[in-house]
């Protein structure tokens, strides 16, 4: 953009990213960045090149959030065991707040049909009542006024087949993550030849990335495995 003052006519750089330049002048190697200079009407900016470890790191970022996402999604999914965490998208009111039951009570499984929620205040069991009944999780709740109970019925083989099948779809969806970050990777990697970056480094680099994808994509496996196990274990 055109700048105000004696030197109007001179263009002034904006902030540019990492892998982005200008590419007038000549260049001269300035530690890990490279400068190009330009003649006296013309500006001069820095191009940053991007470390492997950094664009390696940032995949793998991704890629583990892609797993802890898949391991909460599938702690949602009901086995017929009984599991506190079936009610983590349950929330009540708590002194004009929205809270996780877990925040406002004990939440405890006596048995592995039975979630027991014993509440802080009393005064909270009608509250906790009322948003487990409008919320989607499919349990009835028992109030005894001192707790409340949820039971958890046993699941038929034709549901335990389909609740396995949405978990491999919630799986799947998890590998396609973990592949993209590897692409995107791989592509910001090339990129950083044309900025400086060896070649032997970059496939050094590539290899890398790949064995984070193998490592990641085991792991989505495993996650799935076991949980695939307890919904088919009567």
């Amino acid at each position: 953009t055109k700048s105000d003052g004696p030197h109007r006519h001179h263009y002034v750089p904006r902030k540019q990213h990492a892998n982005l330049c200008f590419r007038y002048g000549h260049r001269r190697q300035l530690g890990k960045s490279n400068e190009w200079t330009t003649n006296r009407n013309t500006c001069k900016t820095l191009i940053i090149m991007l470390e492997p470890k950094q664009i390696l790191n940032e995949a793998e970022e991704l890629m583990e959030s892609a797993v802890m996402y898949l391991d909460d999604a599938l702690a949602h999914i009901r086995a017929g065991k009984a599991s506190g965490r079936i009610l983590d998208p349950v929330k009540v009111e708590y002194y004009g707040q929205m809270s996780p039951i877990a925040n406002v009570a004990t939440v405890t499984t006596p048995d592995a049909r039975t979630i027991q929620i014993q509440p802080w205040e009393k005064k909270m069991l009608p509250e906790i009542e009322r948003a487990i009944i409008n919320s989607n999780i499919g349990l009835a709740p028992n109030n005894n006024g001192e707790c409340i109970r949820l039971m958890i019925p046993p699941l038929t083989e034709e549901r335990r087949k389909e609740l396995a099948k949405q978990c491999k779809g919630e799986a799947e969806n998890a590998k396609v993550s973990v592949r993209n970050a590897r692409r995107d990777a791989i592509d910001t990697l090339k990129k950083q030849i044309k900025e400086g970056l060896p070649e032997d480094a970059e496939k050094d680099a590539e290899n890398e990335a790949q064995k984070l994808h193998d490592k990641y994509v085991k792991r989505i496996d495993e996650v799935y495995a076991a949980k695939e196990k307890e919904i088919m274990t009567v």
